[in-house]
């Protein structure tokens, strides 16, 4: 490695073409957009995960990002009502607190503006290379050195790779027959037409998921009817959120304030859903979170028959529940139609139901989610590691493993922030500062033995596999209502690939795992 602190500036540059061309860079980030356009889930992983190789003395790095612009979900996704869906405080890294924060919950436009202020003040913009995409990843034996293939341009090649692609990257649009056929506008949540106005509109939303949430409550005042297709009912809570005035973020620029306010931010989080869902058996809060969604639904929709159209007959946990306080009663407003029956087909003018009822619409709305965990997603582009070992054909062999989330046994050099046992289910910016503390001690061990080739053992990631398999009992998706859920926390083998351990646990491994558990190799 070649990596030098502070950061060579005859080999980089504020333009990024002409880095590229003065340098082949130890490090390379994957940024969400790299593989299709970053939606809905957390995507400022690239950006943190270059501040902190940035921190660790790593400054000859990379970042590709495949958009125009960064803050990725925050940068993508800009439907009406788009918002964070924990609290603002846990949604910020540990050493870049932020006390401006209009509400609890802060909308996109600020979480945008997060991750740019965050790629300004730690200077990551000029290590960025917008705009480019990578559809293959290649792995020299000899040199040790991994060759990215992009859309455009000549191939890269670095050292080391760091995929913060995720995993939510790509609208996943309904097998319903006669789609192509609808005459109106049609638009997926993550892909919004802001010139396409919805007022006095027919409109029909297909999903009742975490966009839908956001979607239908923003868009339900202005439209002349609303008609929601609902597949599966949603747990959802009331949402803690409220304004916060000039005092509260002038006390929240205190230290102390900030960090006692973080703490009951991360508290709560880990409460709804790391504890409630990986130690069900021992601590069932799923089944208060129950008791509370269903006391809040009765107090919300009026109607008895809506009412028990929106309960879901799985437990809290199964799937992903939903915070907000104007989902439900949006379903009062006599504007606003909520459709069970499953549906036959799209039609030119609108949506047919199976039992022959038709709704006309306008514009249809798609809330129908992403690409999880299947093929041409996991990855979403080729990866071919040793001896030309394929990373998809090695998880549809092998299921859907990584040790600690980060590594796969014949994949060197290659680390992921979100790969299978990685998250837990709590701030996705405390999962980058916990895998980045991974990645990094892994790549100063690498300096410390001028080690290139740095590779998890098989066995390692085969302990570590058993181990995540032997918490099944006590996680909530294993017991029988979840079938009935249709979560895609479940991938295709049956597995739901969360890392089912509390917050730190994850941030005490991160720093302690054995390095034993990699190979590392020196040039022969």
């Amino acid at each position: 490695m070649t990596t030098r602190s502070p950061v060579d500036d005859t080999r980089t540059t504020p333009d990024p073409e002409a880095c590229l061309a003065a340098t082949r860079p130890d490090l390379v980030l994957l940024c969400p957009a790299t593989a299709g356009h970053a939606d809905w889930v957390e995507r400022v992983a690239p950006c943190g995960a270059a501040i902190l190789l940035e921190q660790a003395g790593f400054g000859d790095y990379l970042m590709l990002e495949a958009g125009d612009g960064v803050g990725g979900a925050w940068h993508w996704n800009t439907y009406p009502g788009v918002a964070v869906d924990i609290p603002s405080f846990s949604y910020q890294f540990s050493f870049e607190q932020q006390s401006s924060w209009s509400r609890v919950y802060a909308p996109g436009d600020e979480l945008k503006a997060y991750a740019e202020r965050c790629m300004d003040k730690y200077d990551v913009r000029r290590r960025t290379r917008l705009n480019t995409r990578v559809v293959g990843a290649t792995f020299d034996d000899s040199e040790h050195l991994w060759t990215l293939e992009l859309e455009a341009g000549a191939p890269l090649t670095a050292r080391f790779v760091v995929g913060a692609t995720g995993v939510l990257t790509q609208p996943k649009a309904p097998d319903i027959a006669g789609l192509s056929t609808f005459a109106g506008a049609v638009m997926h949540t993550a892909r919004w037409d802001h010139t396409l106005d919805l007022r006095g509109r027919r409109v029909a939303v297909i999903g009742t998921g975490a966009s839908a949430v956001q979607v239908i409550p923003s868009i339900a005042p202005e439209v002349a009817q609303l008609t929601v297709f609902q597949r599966t009912p949603i747990w959802c809570m009331p949402k803690p959120d409220v304004k916060l005035p000039r005092l509260a973020r002038r006390l929240l620029g205190l230290p102390g304030v900030r960090r006692a306010t973080r703490l009951a931010s991360q508290t709560f989080v880990e409460v709804t859903f790391p504890l409630a869902a990986h130690f069900h058996a021992k601590v069932p809060l799923a089944d208060q979170g129950e008791r509370m969604g269903r006391a809040y639904l009765r107090r919300a929709v009026t109607s008895p028959e809506v009412r028990a159209k929106l309960t879901p007959s799985y437990a809290v946990g199964c799937k992903r529940p939903s915070f907000s306080n104007s989902y439900l009663p949006a379903f009062n407003r006599p504007n606003v139609h909520l459709e069970t029956t499953p549906i036959e087909a799209i039609t030119p003018t609108g949506v047919r139901c199976v039992d022959g009822s038709e709704h006309a619409a306008d514009v249809l709305i798609l809330a129908t989610g992403f690409k999880v965990f299947e093929n041409g997603n996991m990855p979403p582009f080729p990866v071919r590691g040793a001896e030309g070992a394929d990373l998809e054909t090695f998880w549809n062999e092998h299921r859907y493993q990584a040790f600690q989330g980060i590594s796969v046994p014949r994949f060197p050099n290659f680390f992921s922030i979100l790969g299978p046992y990685g998250y837990n289910g709590s701030s996705y910016f405390n999962l980058i500062e916990t895998q980045m503390a991974h990645i990094v001690r892994c790549l100063q061990h690498a300096r410390e033995r001028a080690a290139t080739r740095v590779e998890v053992s098989a066995a390692a990631n085969t302990a570590y596999f058993e181990s995540m398999l032997a918490r099944r009992p006590n996680q909530v998706f294993f017991q029988d209502s979840c079938a009935d859920a249709n979560s895609y926390y479940f991938d295709a083998h049956g597995d739901v690939p969360f890392r089912a351990s509390p917050t730190l646990e994850t941030m005490w491994a991160a720093k302690h795992f054995d390095l034993d558990a990699y190979q590392f190799e020196a040039p022969r």
